[in-house]
């Protein structure tokens, strides 16, 4: 084992600084050696990072003010790294040239679980023209937001991510054909302290090393399955908030692999597990974030302004054609299942677990939880799609149904979320409020994207389809 693992969570840079750095802090850092690796990422269609590990004497005198250049193809692939047609801006007649990853120097930080690392997440940017490329997935998200700024808006948001931590490693788990996975316990530890001690090393380990690495966890708990466990990650503005959430997701993995384990943010890794959540959370705030707007003190119901009504019924009233930017693979839709702690039904309740969404916090804590989105999700498109679902209900002063009260499995009139990825495409290809929000080009590309995964699992033979098939057919 190497970096924050091999030393015990002792910072692996000495006493350099810990999370987040100035550009200062860091060239510091290089010229004293405590940092010879810069690992530059942008996030892909697919939510994972993608990018080039650079000298850092090199990076200093050579990339500091440009960034790297990338192939476009990252922004054009499959979960397997194909180049599938149907994308305008990538294909082979362009030549698969290269597009700039311009770092954004607010995510600069250190990696305690790597030696003597620092890590900048960069836009996908046109080198030409100086433009953020449009169908990148933080590129999006930068567009909603900018969406609410000029309404007067301040999102802050958070995620809550939900996953399985395995004894196989990722290269055992392919050697059994990904079958029979052997997971970290073989009971429910849903806030078991006893279950959850027994990874605790790890999960100490993951908690203490993302909060030095600027992505500060609150607290983690076993989940509702034998080795699902949960960690919280502290709110932010939203695009902090989402690059937390994909540094959360790679760092874990990395630890994991560290440690001699696996850890899987799969929506549902067996039909008879409990599916893994990514809890989205979301409020608005004034423009200089000191006020939440989501609070109206005696409003009715439950103090929710105006503003978190029109918010909520903006989310309700999109929630279909929007839920492939929040579940986007063939697997997220087999999450959905009732009394599965995944809802069905787009309703929303007062701290009600079966509902869509989820209306908790008191006063400036007030906020919407948006329970669709599985750990599978890219978080720049799900922050994203809630971002503009709720920029619509504001624009249209949407006001959101009436509570639903009680178990909103069985709700009834209510409209449901696509059951399948092949649903959502069509609900999606039909419909406007995306093409308002996001644009023709981004629709597009990213109908494309799911279109060429459901054609990769209709080709498919299963197991499930030789066992029931093979003899009986």
């Amino acid at each position: 084992m190497n970096g924050y693992l091999a030393t015990g969570g002792k910072d692996c840079v000495g006493n350099a600084a810990q999370g987040n750095l100035s550009v200062a802090e860091f060239r510091q850092l290089v010229a004293d050696g405590a940092v010879d690796t810069v690992i530059i990422a942008v996030c892909d269609m697919q939510g994972r990072l993608m990018g080039k590990r650079v000298r850092a004497d090199h990076y200093v005198a050579h990339c500091l003010e440009h960034g790297v250049h990338f192939c476009v193809y990252l922004l054009g692939t499959d979960m397997e790294m194909n180049t599938p047609d149907g994308y305008q801006l990538m294909n082979w007649e362009t030549g698969y040239g290269d597009w700039l990853a311009r770092p954004d120097y607010a995510t600069l930080r250190l990696i305690p679980w790597l030696q003597k690392s620092a890590l900048v997440l960069a836009d996908a940017a046109d080198e030409t023209s100086g433009n953020l490329v449009e169908i990148a997935p933080r590129s999006i998200l930068r567009r909603q937001l900018a969406r609410a700024e000029a309404l007067g808006l301040h999102l802050k948001m958070a995620s809550e991510l939900e996953f399985y931590l395995l004894n196989d490693t990722y290269e055992s788990a392919r050697g059994k054909g990904f079958q029979n996975l052997d997971r970290h316990g073989w009971y429910n530890e849903d806030y078991h302290l006893l279950q959850g001690t027994k990874a605790e090393p790890l999960y100490r380990t993951i908690r203490n090393a993302m909060t030095e690495a600027g992505v500060p966890i609150e607290g983690s708990k076993g989940e509702a399955a034998p080795g699902q466990h949960e960690m919280n990650i502290r709110f932010a503005g939203a695009l902090e908030a989402a690059d937390r959430h994909a540094l959360f997701k790679h760092g874990a993995k990395e630890m994991a692999l560290q440690a001699g384990k696996a850890i899987t943010f799969m929506a549902k890794p067996d039909q008879t597990w409990t599916g893994s959540s990514s809890h989205i959370h979301i409020s608005a705030w004034d423009a200089a974030g000191d006020r939440n707007l989501f609070h109206d003190s005696g409003a009715a119901p439950y103090d929710m302004s105006r503003t978190m009504r029109h918010f909520l019924g903006g989310l309700m009233a999109s929630a279909r054609e929007l839920s492939l930017f929040w579940a986007s693979t063939i697997n997220a839709y087999k999450r959905y299942a009732v009394a599965s702690w995944a809802p069905v039904n787009i309703v929303w309740g007062r701290d009600n677990r079966t509902c869509g969404f989820r209306v908790v916090g008191h006063g400036d804590s007030l906020r919407i939880e948006n329970r669709f989105p599985g750990a599978d999700a890219n978080p720049y498109l799900a922050y994203a799609a809630v971002i503009a679902g709720g920029l619509y209900g504001i624009e249209h002063e949407i006001e959101a149904p009436d509570e639903c009260r009680g178990n909103g499995y069985v709700a009834r009139g209510a409209a449901r979320i696509p059951r399948s990825l092949y649903e959502a495409i069509g609900v999606l290809s039909k419909g406007r409020i995306a093409r308002a929000a996001f644009g023709d080009s981004v629709v597009d590309h990213y109908l494309n994207m799911a279109r060429v995964e459901q054609e990769a699992y209709d080709a498919a033979v299963t197991t499930w389809e030789r066992e029931r098939y093979l003899e009986r057919s």
